[in-house]
């Protein structure tokens, strides 16, 4: 690989459970993957990533919010709020997004929701985005069924072709040369009024 700093995964149970240093050989690899996290979850512990002083941090979270009745906004507000603090606190880290990944096919709206979102606001933090909908997804939104037992995780299969997509993606953004100055964090404030009103009518 053309750069061996660490790379960060950041993430549930999707990150957790992958073997990571074996797919992205002659890499250093940190696993930030817990099982059940929720988008909360990682920013209360966001300080442990940062303190490692990874070179590239790739975020994959946002799933287990909604089997917890989180609603879009509140998905969408508090990944902006990863990107934000990892951008202010490492400013020269490289940033992938990658997409909330598709699961049963009745939380596909909302999952493309959060997704179209997300999509827009990375480039406002410099944060290269990878959509891993296309590889995974069936029409309806469903995750296909080649690719998880359960509807939620991924089996082998599933993870090969995430990782396809992966490594491509890791490589762009090793291309490109790190943040060298500095850039207007967006204000995210404006987004706690309309969470919560949002979040009433859960």
């Amino acid at each position: 690989m053309s750069d061996p700093a660490p790379t960060a995964l950041v993430g549930d149970s999707l990150v957790q459970g992958g073997d990571w240093q074996a797919w992205l050989p002659g890499e250093t690899i940190y696993n930030f993957g817990v099982g059940g996290d929720t988008t909360d979850d990682v920013i209360a512990r966001l300080w442990d990533v940062i303190n490692a002083q990874p070179a590239i941090v790739a975020v994959l979270i946002g799933t287990n919010d909604l089997a917890w009745r989180r609603s879009v906004e509140h998905v969408v507000r508090n990944v902006e709020t990863i990107l934000v603090t990892l951008r202010r606190e490492l400013p020269e880290v490289r940033i992938l997004q990658q997409s909330v990944l598709p699961r049963g096919h009745e939380f596909a709206d909302q999952i493309r929701d959060i997704n179209r979102h997300l999509w827009q606001f990375s480039p406002t933090v410099h944060a290269q985005w990878l959509d891993l909908w296309p590889a995974l997804a069936l029409e309806d939104g469903e995750l296909n069924p080649l690719y998880s037992d359960d509807r939620l995780h991924l089996n082998e299969e599933g993870y090969r072709v995430w990782v396809g997509e992966l490594v491509p993606a890791l490589e762009r953004l090793r291309q490109q040369a790190p943040s060298s100055r500095a850039i207007t964090l967006p204000d995210l404030g404006w987004r706690e009024s309309n969470d919560r009103s949002a979040s009433s009518s859960d």
